[in-house]
């Protein structure tokens, strides 16, 4: 397959996409935005046929699987899938702009919005103490309910703080490095378009920032401001067309980090007692304890990302950390019943 006919049919294919964002859009600015985008990719497919003569195009399975949900659930739910087609202008599902927020005019302004310090980071690593505290104490009172002996507390405590931690850093690491890679690969599109074309992705940025609520003359000249400079240019596209932030693409490495020490972290309270060579009753208790209290803690960080009551939040997560450990310490029973 040549180069001349992969352009050709992103570009086909994305305007066949376009035509059935703005067929399931209610809204008449985005209707037209993705109308105006499918004919500008038409505009763009024209350029790779060569005297004029186009093959025959016939949508991927893919892009025909997403055109149908588009009837069924709408565009908004579908805009991670969109924006791994590399359809433009998703921008515009975004949060509406607030009275005294206005549109960017400017490229100091450009993008204004998306520079903030998220809480994603933290988010991730309150979830992953989490995950390490329940995984973890109710390993361990699984082993206690089986009645083995208790030397065997500590190392199938350690195993498992290390299986979980080792296995939650090689999933982030590839969730993170696969969603690198993708976004890499539509900000090298979207930089090849820019030097193949530069006015019609002036337009199309233009007719983003209509969509959203700018007249069309202000937005065609705030538009020309920003593309004077190639690489703000490419990092407004980047940001207004396919919804990436360059300045946020997180490192494998760093996210399978975070994810083992988050993880080992909390995984590691319930073995602190036994660590210190607590009996094994008394180590059990405080074990139970401690990741009582840890969950408790838990619960009320994460009440800072869903906005519920804290207290409430954190007897929740108490309750079904004990659950958890309550169910496999009696799985832990029977199995241990079984085996006599």
């Amino acid at each position: 397959m040549t180069a001349h006919y992969e352009n050709w049919f992103h570009e086909r294919e994305s305007a066949w996409l376009y035509r059935h964002l703005a067929r399931h859009e209610p809204d008449p600015r985005k209707q037209q935005l993705f109308n105006s985008l499918a004919a500008a990719a038409e505009r763009q497919a024209l350029r790779w046929t060569k005297e004029g003569a186009a093959p025959a195009f016939v949508p991927t399975l893919r892009a025909r699987v997403i055109a149908w949900l588009l009837g069924r659930v709408g565009p908004r739910r579908l805009k991670p899938a969109l924006a791994a087609m590399k359809l433009r202008g998703l921008s515009v599902y975004d949060s509406a702009p607030l009275p005294g927020h206005p549109m960017p005019t400017s490229v100091d302004q450009i993008g204004l919005r998306h520079r903030r310090i998220s809480g994603s980071n933290l988010r991730a690593a309150v979830f992953g103490v989490n995950d390490g505290l329940v995984s973890n104490t109710s390993l361990i009172m699984g082993v206690a309910g089986s009645g083995v002996a208790g030397a065997l507390v500590l190392p199938a405590g350690v195993a498992g703080l290390l299986a979980g931690a080792l296995s939650m850093a090689a999933g982030e690491y590839v969730s993170v490095r696969s969603q690198r890679e993708m976004y890499e690969y539509q900000i090298g599109l979207e930089r090849d378009e820019l030097e193949e074309y530069p006015e019609e992705e002036a337009e199309e940025l233009a007719l983003i920032y209509n969509a959203r609520g700018m007249e069309l003359a202000r937005a065609r000249e705030a538009s020309r401001q920003i593309m004077a400079d190639p690489q703000q240019a490419l990092q407004a596209l980047a940001r207004e067309e396919l919804g990436i932030n360059p300045d946020d693409l997180a490192s494998p490495w760093g996210a399978a980090l975070s994810s083992f020490v988050s993880f080992a972290v909390g995984a590691l309270l319930p073995l602190v007692p036994f660590l210190a060579g607590a009996a094994f009753e008394r180590g059990l208790v405080i074990a139970g304890t401690t990741s009582a209290v840890g969950l408790f803690a838990v619960g009320m960080a994460i009440s800072l990302f869903t906005g519920r009551n804290a207290w409430r939040s954190g007897v929740r997560m108490v309750l079904i950390g004990a659950c958890a450990a309550l169910v496999t310490w009696l799985i832990g029973r029977g199995v241990g019943v079984m085996i006599g």
